[in-house]
């Protein structure tokens, strides 16, 4: 077991109707407030109209128009503009991972007079940040729990993932009713990527009992509610339990101790999405039984014979090379189930560049210090297997 250091310092206020206490929450760290939200899905909702009648009496300004695979040019650019010229005090983010996503970056871009960029690459390390509250209104990133987003830089092709212990939100509203109105194709996205991060904890070299039962409960809960949002889109104790998972799949609690993952499957993602602007859950998706299989060997049997038997119910009686396969053949199958384009030509990916992604991800990803290392020949070979 490792050594580890651990703290959240996130509230998180689950349930119906805990909006109504955002006020309080609020008005606890400040009055001018820098509204963040996306392309509309919180007015249609009645989101939007009831957080500016709880905050009668705050000083908003309002960002709009945020994208999936939240863009430094303009929206963090704009947000970090926005809060110096107003002297914003608190940023409100309310929408999904996207939003909050951005909202981080513009939080530690408003204290900093540089280029914010700097502090997204890692170039200069913040010093301080503006607080976050969020009201999540999709269940997917887990970002509502941690201290990280992912941000997209067009024009380089750059999609990174930017983590600061200051970036922590304050705390995080989690009403499931919120998810209801989410389109099955998002859901199906978000169950995804919440399966991808237990899976990129699940699969490394040094693991315990414990982590390893989290893992495998987040991913069977996961798919049996996941399945049932998808059938009624209100059910509502399958969608708290599914934003319940999503929360906790991503802020490392399901790996203390663990030895480190690499998390490649991210990796390699991030550049379909940096070059293709595809839906990130998507990408995932259609990477994650490619990556299984291009990794299964001797050495890392015996993860997929648990992986199949515990997640899977695969009987272990069977040849364990066999549980390998039909592990990673079921986990396409559900994917495939749930309504996810298992392919990348099927979202708009086609083999010209396969091998400027291949060495986009060798440079910049870290995948050679992966549970197992991957060169950019095993990235490319991963990138055809998945067209």
């Amino acid at each position: 077991m490792q050594n580890f250091e651990y703290c959240t310092p996130t509230r998180l206020i689950f349930g119906q109707g805990v909006i109504a206490r955002l006020p309080e929450e609020l008005g606890r760290i400040g009055k001018k407030v820098l509204l963040t939200y996306g392309g509309g899905s919180i007015k249609k909702i009645g989101l939007y109209q009831k957080v500016l009648e709880l905050l009668q009496g705050f000083e908003i300004t309002e960002l709009p128009g945020i994208q999936p695979n939240p863009r430094y040019d303009p929206s963090v650019l704009d947000g970090v503009r926005l809060c110096k010229e107003h002297g914003i005090e608190v940023i409100l983010s309310v929408g999904g991972g996207s939003v909050l996503d951005c909202s981080k970056a513009i939080a530690a871009g408003a204290c900093y007079e540089g280029d914010p960029w700097d502090l997204i690459s890692y170039k200069v390390k913040a010093s301080k940040a503006l607080p976050i509250v969020d009201i999540l209104t999709l269940a997917a990133t887990g970002c509502e729990y941690d201290c990280g987003g992912v941000i997209s830089r067009t024009e380089t092709n750059d999609k990174i993932g930017y983590i600061d212990p200051l970036l922590f939100p304050v705390c995080s509203f989690l009403d499931p009713t919120y998810t209801f109105t989410v389109p099955p194709t998002q859901t199906a996205a978000g169950i995804a990527d919440a399966m991808n991060h237990s899976l990129e904890q699940y699969f490394c070299e040094d693991a315990t009992l414990m982590n390893d039962g989290f893992c495998e409960a987040g991913l069977k809960s996961l798919m049996v509610n996941g399945k049932a949002c998808l059938k009624n889109p209100e059910d509502y104790t399958a969608r708290a339990e599914m934003m319940f998972v999503c929360t906790l799949a991503c802020n490392n609690i399901m790996s203390l101790g663990n030895s480190a993952s690499g998390w490649p499957m991210h990796g390699i993602e991030h550049a379909l999405s940096g070059y293709y602007d595809i839906t990130h859950g998507e990408g995932l998706a259609i990477i994650t039984p490619r990556w299984m299989q291009h990794i299964l060997s001797e050495r890392t049997l015996p993860r997929f014979v648990k992986y199949g038997v515990n997640v899977f119910g695969i009987n272990p009686a069977l040849p364990e090379m066999e549980i390998a396969q039909r592990a990673i053949a079921a986990t396409h199958a559900f994917f495939e189930e749930i309504g996810i384009p298992m392919h990348l030509r099927e979202v708009g990916i086609g083999p010209e560049r396969i091998g400027e992604m291949a060495h986009h991800i060798a440079v910049n990803e870290g995948l050679e210090h992966a549970y197992v290392p991957l060169t950019e020949k095993d990235i490319t070979q991963i990138l055809l297997a998945s067209m």
